[in-house]
């Protein structure tokens, strides 16, 4: 019973520690007060693995959405008809199993006033916790010249895997949000 407590503890913890890692990089010799369009760049979305439980047609629609929004906010508009857009945009979600070695300690003593000893002895349990961690990255390319000029990305863990379509559309709304809220780049 302590066991599944301790256990339970960690995943809780886990979850309470499932702030977003948050990452970007940008090409500091670009004027990115001239970018004004987007388009996607095919594919736009990627997935790691290819795995079918995790591409979906209604993850992409998500995910993209998502990114428009997002976009849009920051005063970049979709390009118009065959017109060029002065950035490309392509994304990926990658998933990925990770785990984590957790040392519990149990028993041990106390030392009294006068420097006495009372107590059980010490002993500690390592465990393994499995976790499953999603990434959304989103990189934008230069439409002139197609190089890379700006790369975000943050990592979220997955509490309930499969989560339900409402926790999967707040959870991508919100880790896309937190990717792209340092663009433009300062």
């Amino acid at each position: 019973m302590l066991r599944r407590l301790v256990v339970l503890s960690i995943v809780l913890l886990l979850g309470a520690c499932s702030s977003n890692n948050v990452q970007q990089d940008f090409d500091a010799s670009r004027d990115f007060a001239g970018y004004r369009s987007w388009a996607w760049q095919d594919p736009g979305l990627q997935y790691r693995p290819d795995d079918p439980r995790i591409k979906s047609d209604l993850t992409e629609q998500r995910i993209r959405q998502a990114i428009a929004d997002q976009l849009d906010q920051r005063g970049l508009r979709p390009v118009q008809g065959a017109a060029q857009a002065d950035l490309k945009v392509r994304s990926y979600l990658i998933v990925e199993q990770r785990q984590q070695q957790i040392t519990t300690n149990y028993g041990g003593g106390w030392g009294g006033y006068w420097g006495g000893y009372w107590g059980g002895p010490m002993y500690n349990e390592t465990r393994s916790v499995d976790y499953k961690v999603a990434t959304i990255q989103v990189d934008l390319f230069d439409g002139r010249d197609g190089k890379l000029v700006w790369r975000g990305s943050a990592e979220q863990i997955m509490n309930n895997y499969p989560p339900s379509p409402q926790e999967r559309n707040a959870a991508i709304q919100k880790t896309v949000a937190q990717v792209l809220s340092q663009y433009p780049p300062h």
